[in-house]
């Protein structure tokens, strides 16, 4: 019996073959079937093994990943996925666990979730922590309608209804914050490329529900006054969130909870070096400070004695925000990430990923603006303004060297921004190349540059075109 009778009922398929083709035929289709899907027969062309292969290996040689290179996407932290991770999440006890078994029958999953939780709340300084939401975003707004539920339990929810965001703030922050039902208050930054405590203050009102902001911020620069800001917004009575999209800056230096955050969540796909693309995979767990445990969505995994359980108990959950028990193959590789690695391990990451941006900083100065100079933590922000050249080009010129270029055009507070984050595994020949590329970009004609890449399978895209006759469904 071939794929396809067994696949199908046997009424509804007939199979031919011949030296020259093979097709399917499908009868017997019921009448409430469309015409328009209706297929009399499905040709399938007669190809090698090796003629495949070819084919798929010649497309995958078209891909650039983290595998072949350095993926230098200030904000993303895009970092190389070690293989034992992917080797430990690829066991069958693991790939193969149904979601639906009895808790007696994955004790050894629900141990490694509840030794990630445990990781990670050490990690944050939180008092607890939930796993469920399957991406950095979906932390976001899983933290945001904590936020709201606990003023709508406490009786505040219809007078606390602006969540304040500085102008150097990742773009999902407000989304985050809108979709939550919020209005969003933008603080300027001040000379220093910190937040201005001056406009803060003002902003600040009984209409505050918090303070969402990273740290080190989009800059790639450390807030110093983060002790103040979290005085300040507390005594609004207002909580104060961390975006976790830069974590690999302070891995095992300092955590949310020394600088007196109450809510946080985790991008696993960043900071613990899990896959990071195509929108997903993700993995985006919040922790939080004890006043708040009580909101978290469930279930949460619990230890009693040596049994590991799921507890969906807490009073003032805000549910379900994934189903089961969220991304567990990312979830898997976190925790195998964090073991691996260990205490001292996590610092050396900072230390490296720190080194490493301030290394890239020095050389790209000779040429590039540097805005609010003072040292960089896991990222640098370089303007091409005054070189004669935009972002944009540069970032052409970088494609035909071969290159992943950065991430450009944000944040918005710098003029032609090329952001930078080379992370902790960039070699120094990898940061030498990419300084050497970014510098010759700047000698090249404008008549030159403007017509790269020339050597990518996708030519440079016509944006007033694109702008103009724009194409939104196939």
């Amino acid at each position: 019996m071939s794929f396809h009778q067994a696949r199908y009922p046997e009424r509804l398929v007939k199979e031919y073959s011949s030296d020259n083709s093979s097709f399917i035929e499908y009868t017997e289709i019921p009448e409430w079937f469309p015409d328009s899907m209706r297929r009399g027969s499905l040709n399938l062309p007669q190809i090698a093994e090796y003629d495949v292969v070819r084919h798929f290996t010649r497309l995958s040689e078209m891909n650039y990943s983290v595998d072949t290179g350095v993926y230098p996407l200030g904000s993303c932290t895009m970092k190389f996925n070690p293989k034992y991770a992917d080797r430990i999440a690829s066991i069958q006890e693991f790939s193969e666990v149904h979601p639906l078994s009895g808790e007696d029958n994955m004790q050894g999953s629900l141990r490694i979730m509840y030794e990630l939780q445990e990781m990670l709340k050490s990690i944050s300084q939180m008092d607890e922590v939930s796993l469920q939401p399957p991406a950095g975003a979906q932390g976001e707004f899983t933290g945001i309608m904590i936020i709201r539920k606990f003023f709508e339990v406490n009786g505040e929810g219809s007078i606390r209804n602006e969540i304040l965001i500085p102008d150097s703030a990742h773009g999902t922050n407000p989304a985050s914050s809108a979709m939550g039902g919020f209005k969003t208050v933008e603080i300027p930054s001040n000379g220093d490329g910190m937040v201005d405590l001056g406009a803060l203050e003002s902003a600040l009102s009984e209409r505050t529900a918090a303070l969402m902001i990273t740290n080190p911020n989009t800059l790639g620069i450390f807030d110093s006054q983060i002790s103040e800001i979290a005085r300040m917004v507390h005594s609004a009575g207002g909580f104060l969130y961390y975006d976790g999209a830069n974590f690999n800056a302070i891995l095992g230096k300092t955590a949310p909870g020394k600088m007196g955050f109450d809510i946080t969540h985790f991008n696993l796909h960043k900071t613990f070096a899990t896959p990071h693309g195509g929108g997903g995979p993700g993995a985006g767990p919040v922790g939080v400070v004890k006043k708040l445990k009580d909101f978290l969505p469930v279930p949460i995994v619990r230890k009693n004695m040596e049994r590991y359980f799921l507890d969906s108990s807490l009073k003032n959950t805000i549910g379900k925000v994934a189903g089961f028990y969220g991304n567990f193959g990312i979830l898997l590789r976190a925790w195998a990430y964090i073991r691996r690695n260990g205490s001292d391990g996590l610092c050396e990451i900072t230390e490296r990923a720190v080194l490493n941006t301030n290394y890239l900083a020095g050389k790209l100065s000779q040429k590039y603006r540097i805005p609010y100079a003072k040292i960089k933590k896991h990222e640098v922000v370089v303007s091409s303004e005054g070189t004669g050249k935009r972002a944009l080009d540069i970032a052409k010129y970088l494609l035909d060297q071969g290159l992943h270029p950065p991430t450009i055009y944000f944040p918005l507070i710098v003029k032609e921004a090329l952001m930078i984050e080379m992370t902790e595994t960039v070699s120094r020949e990898d940061l030498d190349l990419y300084a050497e590329s970014m510098l010759k970009a700047l000698e090249v004609s404008e008549s030159e540059i403007s017509e790269m890449p020339r050597n990518t399978a996708v030519r440079r895209v016509d944006e007033v075109k694109a702008a103009r006759d724009q194409i939104l469904r196939w």
